[in-house]
């Protein structure tokens, strides 16, 4: 979930933004000018900006201006009438992240530049991270990672093609990114898309960009994902989710190593490095009619299979303190350590979700526990072999993180006298991120 804020002068505008939005799970705001925009931004957060250019009073300019100064990690997204493209481009030199063209299309295309918008904030925050504590290693210590580590190390300074198997969550991104990283194109951009992410209406489009006009809600011209990988590496994540009919034309791009845009005559250019990655058995797929088998070749010219976290025991420990960091950063707390018995009871599960199983976890486990040690209890880790598990605190509803999180939140108040600052400090997160909670929460 992400707090957008939209500022339009027309009401009807605001109202479709806002819809479309929330019925994603966010949290949306409104204003009706940049004046107004800037009053509520002062006394909150929000992820992303979505304004108009054209309003009365301050106009959507000097709002883009305002906001990049005062508040440099808030995406923007413009909204531009027909014929004033040079005015969002303008913007976007400002500041701007992307743009849209009014009257607005479908909440599809909306959805996606929100989407874009967030997850290219999700980067920077993650490369500032980077800066503050060091980037983080493809390191394990389990003999079971070795075959990984030894095939990534002689993959990556080829052009080679290199396709990831594995179970869902055993870390297939992050060693594509490693394979980019170890690569002559290290200094190339990465770009990533989720086939199973993406609605099939809308993928197309997403990899090779189209043309103004070329279909409903096409209001400007559009660079694909694969342009905008060049001279770097394209990772194709849940690859076995690519429609027959994408399947054909991604053949295409392997093979000449060029495409055009959806709407377009003009040949492009693909230099660029392909990893894959899938968790389905491409195999049982090509048999069943339901993945290309010269596709399947293209992209398996170099197979890597990653082992599920059940066979790396002895990486469990360490890779969990290692996601801890990340998840303490992510929810607002203060560094947290794991206690004895919180390790062995990470040590002891077989994880079937692996590593985004072990994720959740921790960040249950952070939301709920109310000092800097996490233990045991406080992980909650579900039994599924016969091991017994750690049941979730009294109170805490069905589990969920939204549940055990205003279950703490409810607990410090009460333990501190309704005091919100002594609450905070309790519960390890800065008073403004509880005050963002309590509203969330309609506390």
């Amino acid at each position: 979930m992400a707090r957008v804020l939209v500022v339009d002068d027309e009401e009807g505008v605001r109202e479709f933004v806002a819809e479309a939005l929330t019925r994603d799970g966010h949290e949306v705001g409104e204003a009706r000018d940049g004046a107004q925009a800037l009053r509520i931004m002062e006394a909150d957060a929000f992820d992303v900006l979505v304004t108009d250019l054209k309003m009365p009073g301050m106009d959507g300019m000097e709002l883009v201006r305002r906001v990049r100064a005062s508040a440099p990690e808030t995406e923007i997204v413009v909204l531009t009438a027909h014929g004033t493209i040079e005015t969002a481009v303008e913007a976007m030199k400002l500041g701007a992240r992307d743009y849209l063209g009014k009257p607005l299309g479908s909440p599809a295309e909306l959805r996606l530049v929100v989407s874009r918008a967030l997850e290219h904030r999700s980067l920077a925050l993650g490369r500032e991270r980077e800066r503050s504590i060091g980037a983080p290693k493809l390191s394990y210590g389990d003999p079971a990672m070795t075959p990984v580590l030894d095939a990534v190390a002689k993959v990556a300074r080829t052009s080679a093609s290199v396709i990831l198997l594995g179970e869902s969550g055993t870390g297939k991104s992050l060693v594509a990114r490693a394979i980019h990283d170890a690569s002559p194109r290290a200094a190339g951009p990465f770009v990533a898309v989720n086939c199973a992410a993406l609605p099939a209406s809308l993928i197309e489009s997403e990899l090779f960009g189209h043309e103004k006009g070329s279909f409903t809600g096409a209001h400007a011209q559009r660079r694909g994902r694969i342009e905008l990988a060049e001279g770097g590496t394209f990772f194709l994540d849940e690859i076995g989710e690519l429609a027959p009919d994408l399947q054909a034309k991604l053949l295409r791009v392997l093979e000449e190593k060029s495409f055009e845009r959806v709407g377009g005559t003009r040949t492009m250019r693909a230099d660029v490095r392909w990893v894959a990655a899938t968790h389905r058995d491409l195999r049982a797929a090509i048999g069943a009619g339901r993945f290309r088998e010269d596709l399947y070749h293209r992209l398996a010219v170099f197979p890597v299979h990653l082992p599920p976290l059940r066979d790396r025991k002895k990486d469990l420990v360490p890779l969990a303190e290692s996601l801890l960091v990340d998840v303490c950063g992510e929810i607002g707390r203060a560094p947290m350590t794991l206690s004895a018995d919180a390790r062995e009871a990470i040590a002891r599960h077989d994880w079937p979700g692996n590593i985004r199983e072990l994720r959740n976890a921790l960040e249950r486990g952070a939301i709920v526990a109310t000092g800097s040690v996490i233990d045991a209890v406080a992980l909650a880790i579900e039994s599924r072999d016969g091991v017994p598990g750690s049941t979730p605190p009294p109170g805490t509803g069905a589990g969920t993180l939204e549940a055990m999180e205003l279950d703490a939140i409810k607990r410090a108040l009460t333990e501190h006298g309704g005091n919100r600052k002594k609450a905070a400090a309790a519960l390890g997160i800065g008073v403004r991120t509880l005050y963002e909670k309590l509203k969330r929460y309609g506390l």
